[in-house]
Order: structure tokens, then C-alpha cells, then sequence
């Protein structure tokens, strides 16, 4: 049977898989318009059962038929019916709706993805100015001292770590760090 005769009769499994080779052959808009005219209706009404909202469902239906033009010529008869192949693209595309609307894409206008604004130029400096007398500050600590606020604060190391790695009892650590500490905002405010 010609696959592009009898457009008004019924679409036989055998009838839908010639008409998907014809497709498959060449742009064959008639092939086309018949297996759109019976699948596309029964496409979405299958969208519709798998939850899809009415204008999601037709607008997957429209995807689907065209990725029917678009790859007929991937079609295999020896693997599947032709409603199998159009009715796996329309779970796959349904499936791929919901991943859509469960991880929506990026605005790029959205204020909690822009950048941090750029820090002005007089207040750079500042936090420079404020970094080299930490530094200074620090290093005019004791060794000791300093090194447990390295260890603490530079590091981020908890107490109890610094404790073990120096072989030094936790309350030790503690009360040297807040010495440390006491002795470094002395220094900041002398140089202040």
C-alpha cells in the first residue's frame, strides 16, 4: 500500500511504520501531515495522563512531532512499532519538562547571582593599611603567641587541634590565646 494514499483511513501499525520510513527517505510533507494528524492529538492526551498542564502537553505534543520530522530517519521497524518510537519521545520530552521545572534556568538579572559590587578604591587602601598593622602587630607578638593565633585565626584550626599538634593541654591554649589576643589589641591601639 502507498503510504500516502487514503488519508482519511485508519493509521495501521504497519501503515505508521511505512509512512515513518517514507519520512525517513526525504522531507515528505504528505507522511507527515497523516502521522501528525493521528499521532499529535494522542500524543498530548498521553502528556495530559502523565500530568502535564493542557498548554504544556500541547506544546510537548508540538515537540514531539517535530522531532519526529526532524529524526524519522532514526526510526527502526525491526526495534519498535512506530507508536512505541513517537510515544518514548514523548515520555523522554515529558521527563525532560519536569527536570526543566525543577532546576529552572539561571536569570541572569537576578540580584543573587550578580557579583559582589567592586570594592571603591580609598576603602582598598584602608583594608591594606588595616592589614600591614595586623601584620606589623603580630609579628612584634611573642613566637609563641603569635604562632597560636596563626594556628587559630590564619589557619582556622580549632583549639583542641592546636592543642594536640603543640602537645600543650586545651586550658593552656585557651588562656595563651586570649593573651595573645589582650597583648595584640594593646599594640593595634598604640599604633592607632
Amino acid at each position: 500500500m502507498d503510504p500516502k494514499a487514503d488519508d482519511m483511513g485508519e493509521l495501521t501499525p504497519t501503515l505508521a511504520a511505512d509512512l515513518l520510513d517514507a519520512l525517513a527517505a526525504g522531507p515528505d510533507r504528505q507522511a507527515f501531515k497523516r502521522l501528525f494528524a493521528h499521532f499529535a492529538p494522542r500524543v498530548k492526551s498521553y502528556l495530559r495522563r502523565l500530568g502535564a498542564e493542557d498548554q504544556q502537553a500541547e506544546e510537548l505534543a508540538q515537540e514531539v512531532m517535530l522531532t519526529v520530522w526532524r529524526r524519522a530517519q532514526l526510526y527502526d521497524r525491526r526495534q519498535a512499532g512506530a507508536s512505541t518510537w513517537i510515544f518514548t519521545i514523548a515520555r523522554n520530552k515529558r521527563i525532560d519538562a519536569i527536570r526543566r521545572d525543577r532546576r529552572p534556568e539561571l536569570d541572569p538579572d537576578d540580584p543573587a547571582i550578580a557579583p559582589e559590587p567592586e570594592t571603591p578604591a580609598d576603602q582598598q587602601v584602608e583594608a591594606g593599611q588595616r592589614q600591614e598593622l595586623l601584620r606589623s602587630a603580630v609579628e612584634r607578638l611573642p613566637e609563641e603567641q603569635a604562632r597560636l593565633l596563626r594556628l587559630s585565626y590564619f589557619e582556622d584550626k580549632s583549639h583542641s587541634t592546636i592543642a594536640e599538634e603543640l602537645d600543650l593541654p586545651l586550658g593552656t591554649v585557651k588562656s595563651r590565646l586570649r593573651l595573645a589576643l589582650s597583648r595584640l589589641r594593646t599594640l593595634l591601639e598604640e599604633t592607632a
